[in-house]
């Protein structure tokens, strides 16, 4: 835990040093904005179980499908730490360093923890450094992010870490973790399920202790969900069925799954007979499925309009998949997905060379899951990354110990290769220097291009200062007006918010009277327009006859005014004028 400890403290001196400039611009993190939001609802007196963020939406607001999970420990900082100080911001400040950094240094000791069991001692020193690289360039663990993603990499890399000591306890605090996990967001679903091939397999073909290690992981996994279920969901809504979100579908087949694997783990019957029940629960659980819960097999954007999916979807930069990003983004691409699949070829050489071991085995499913999901949709990296670290380091620890054990100067020439390579910083350089992505020398342009895109506190402070009111605004300024502004929002990249998404795209694609009408039936009082910002460059390309078209060209209808004439902020500001008298 030292070595973690001190990663931890390395990558907070050097945030520090550099003013921690994460707090202040969120660089496009919308979903740590909003956790703010969230946060601070619940500790001004909102229901634990009320989950509606009233300020964004149609009237009313809608209800968010987040976990309360992740906002007790942000919220007992905000306490805690507000109540010594008398500052509610020191709180808040301190809650959104505190908490990435404990999930870092919890995250790097994890890494440490399953390189030592894959890959012996000498991969501790590689796993620290390529393990915290890994996490600190992916930016989910820098001060400010409290968003679920950092959870979820910390819990996914518990279950392995446990799974790999083969043995009940493990096992048991593997459930926990999983059943943690997707608590706090379905998109683990897909490392619960290989997780779950992994304990059956090994039930039905490992010794006792496989078996034991699944009977611990069935029964945690049962009664952790059944306890994050009735901790987190309203009794009101035990009944009902939301696929994005814990909830009785998702207790019923846990209890089912999990129950149902420690039983068929525990009998005795002989390997035949467990695989024959094995086999059957998995018929069991798809039939449960497709019977009582069917809604929740298809998309989750399955039931947004086609024109709302579309423009949805193209906004969510996670939910982007490898052709598109390799076509818009390349050097992101290099980023996300040279190391994980150099790490699966590791694996696969590793399994070839010396036989299917246990550790490797593990590592490399939960590897080979994230980066399939990753080919899917973008966010599979940030499991991907961290979990390819593991291999990787136990890869450079065994040419360490080549290297030291004969002298040769190849083999040390070797081992630096393979450090180069295993760094996943190392393939970004590589794409900055053959222009993938921005080079340094264009910093000063790149720091203007991203103060264009109204990211930072202080881009909202003359929105701040208004008198609050509803706001019409693209999406993807939602999260920030509520964070930074006293005021309302319609519009946010968030798939339940699906009536008033679909109203501010027709707003702003459609014509000025079409979007005044929308205003007034709203009782907005601005209107907030970034043209930095790409989707609203996006929506102007997609409707150039359209409204937020005409805005661009400072071509105002009637009804609204400018609040700052003459200036050229990041935002600009429009106020709704009342109706002419008749």
């Amino acid at each position: 835990m030292g070595a973690a400890l001190v990663a931890g403290f390395v990558v907070l001196l050097v945030s520090a040093v550099s003013g921690l400039p994460t707090l202040s611009d969120a660089g496009g993190d919308n979903d740590s904005l909003l956790r703010l939001v969230q946060v601070r609802d619940l500790v001004a007196g909102q229901s634990w179980f009320d989950l509606h963020q009233y300020r964004m939406g149609l009237a009313g607001g809608f209800e968010m499908h987040w976990s309360r999970l992740v906002d007790a420990p942000v919220a007992a900082t905000v306490v805690v730490v507000g109540a010594l100080t008398g500052s509610t911001a020191a709180g808040e400040t301190a809650a959104l360093v505190l908490w990435p950094l404990l999930l870092f240094t919890v995250a790097v000791f994890l890494i440490l923890r399953c390189a030592r069991a894959v890959g012996g001692d000498e991969a501790m020193l590689p796993a620290l450094v390529l393990g915290a690289a890994a996490l600190h360039f992916g930016g989910l663990f820098a001060p400010g992010a409290i968003d679920h993603h950092n959870v979820q990499i910390v819990l996914s890399l518990g279950m392995i870490a446990a799974l790999l000591g083969a043995d009940e306890r493990g096992g048991a605090a593997a459930g926990a973790c999983a059943a943690l996990m997707v608590a706090v967001g379905m998109e683990t679903m897909p490392y619960l399920v290989a997780a779950g091939v992994f304990l059956g397999a090994g039930a039905i073909l490992g010794g006792e202790s496989e078996r034991r290690s699944a009977i611990g992981f069935g029964l945690a996994f049962a009664a952790v969900c059944a306890a994050a279920f009735v901790g987190t969901v309203s009794p009101g809504a035990w009944g009902a069925v939301r696929c994005d979100a814990l909830s009785i579908a998702h207790l019923a087949i846990a209890a089912l799954s999990g129950a149902g694997l420690a039983a068929a783990a525990a009998f005795t019957g002989g390997r035949v007979r467990r695989a024959a029940a094995l086999l059957a629960l998995a018929a069991v659980v798809a039939a449960v499925v497709v019977v009582f819960f069917p809604q929740c097999l298809g998309s989750p954007y399955a039931g947004l309009d086609p024109d709302l999916e579309a423009y949805w979807m193209s906004m969510i930069s996670e939910a982007q998949p490898l052709w598109t990003l390799i076509r818009d983004q390349p050097g992101k691409a290099v980023n996300h997905y040279v190391t994980p699949m150099l790490a699966l070829a590791v694996v696969a050489l590793d399994l070839a060379r010396r036989g299917m071991r246990r550790g490797p085995m593990l590592v490399g499913l939960l590897l080979l899951t994230a980066v399939l999901v990753s080919i899917w949709q973008v966010r599979g990296a940030m499991f991907s990354v961290p979990f390819g670290a593991i291999p990787l380091a136990a890869w450079v620890g065994s040419w360490r110990r080549r290297a030291s054990h004969t002298g040769k100067a190849t083999d040390a020439l070797r081992m630096a290769a393979a450090w180069l390579i295993s760094l996943n910083v190392a393939w970004t350089m590589a794409a900055v220097l053959v222009s993938l992505v921005p080079p340094f020398s264009g910093e000063a342009a790149a720091s203007a291009e991203k103060a264009r895109k109204c990211r930072a506190g202080k881009d909202y402070d003359m929105l701040a200062a208004l008198p609050p009111g509803g706001v019409l605004s693209v999406a993807n300024l939602g999260a920030p007006i509520l964070r930074y502004t006293p005021h309302r929002v319609l519009a946010g990249l968030y798939h339940r918010n699906v009536e008033a998404n679909l109203v501010t795209l027709s707003a702003f694609t459609g014509t000025a009277d079409g979007a005044e009408a929308l205003v007034r039936e709203q009782g907005l009082a601005y209107v907030v327009l970034c043209p930095g910002d790409d989707e609203t460059a996006g929506l102007a390309e997609k409707a150039p006859t359209g409204f937020i078209a005409s805005l661009l060209r400072d071509d105002l209808p009637p009804w609204l005014e400018p609040v700052a004439p003459g200036d050229e902020p990041p935002l600009r500001i429009y106020r709704v004028l009342p109706r002419p008298a008749r």
